[in-house]
């Protein structure tokens, strides 16, 4: 399908969301699936839709670096890299039933290796959280989401991706792909074996190619707990 076609799609399934208190939208996926671009450009389309759109990322609630890399292990990766406490209690808690409203978009900065002294905000009564990363349809999360897509692409691809992407961050494509293969995919797998996401998205996106992803809606699996 065309890419402003996926966009048009999910702009209305988003908005075809009522509730009662914000609406809270993740974009799950291995690293470099592309779920940042998406949700940007989910955003820029939702832009004028009369809504408060609130933009954040996993990587505003990563864990101090003392904690993600005791264990440089893929179980490592998979268990230690954010602080999901944090996230329920600064943004996707007050967003859900009964919350207060008032948020913090990150509390962390990994590359500073500090907290982050960002401003408490409130949201709208309709506002509409689009959150993207990694991990964010294991069960300490899965209920906090009233719409969730699952942005997939394979290893291959992803790396590839990576190795243009993360030079800022770890150097040139040999030092990517090393770190890639052994920590980020092997963490991503068991994540996929032992979470089983996609059973847990109402949409996945197979986007191995930008230009023509592919939309699939999904019987979205019953959450308990």
């Amino acid at each position: 399908m065309k890419r402003s076609d996926l966009i048009r799609d999910l702009v209305g399934a988003i908005c075809d969301v009522v509730r009662d208190r914000p609406t809270r939208v993740a974009f799950d996926g291995i690293d470099a699936a592309g779920k940042t671009t998406l949700s940007n450009e989910v955003a820029i389309a939702l832009d004028n839709c009369g809504r408060q759109i609130v933009r954040a990322s996993i990587d505003g609630f990563h864990n101090p670096k003392i904690v993600r890399r005791r264990d440089d292990s893929a179980e490592g990766y998979f268990r230690c890299s954010f602080n999901y406490p944090a996230l329920i209690d600064s943004l996707l808690a007050p967003l859900g039933p009964n919350g207060s409203r008032a948020f913090r978009r990150a509390v962390f900065d990994f590359r500073a290796d500090a907290e982050v002294d960002a401003a408490q905000e409130v949201a709208a009564p309709n506002a509409i959280l689009l959150f993207d990363g990694v991990f964010l349809l294991r069960h300490e999360l899965r209920g906090y989401w009233d719409l969730a897509i699952f942005v997939e692409a394979d290893f291959a691809t992803a790396i590839a991706r990576a190795e243009v992407r993360d030079r800022e961050l770890f150097g040139d494509a040999t030092a990517i792909r090393q770190r890639y293969e052994s920590r980020y995919v092997p963490g991503q797998k068991l994540y996929l074996e032992q979470e089983q996401p996609k059973q847990f998205a109402d949409f996945v996106v197979i986007n191995n190619s930008f230009d023509n992803p592919h939309l699939e809606r999904k019987t979205r699996r019953t959450i308990s707990g």
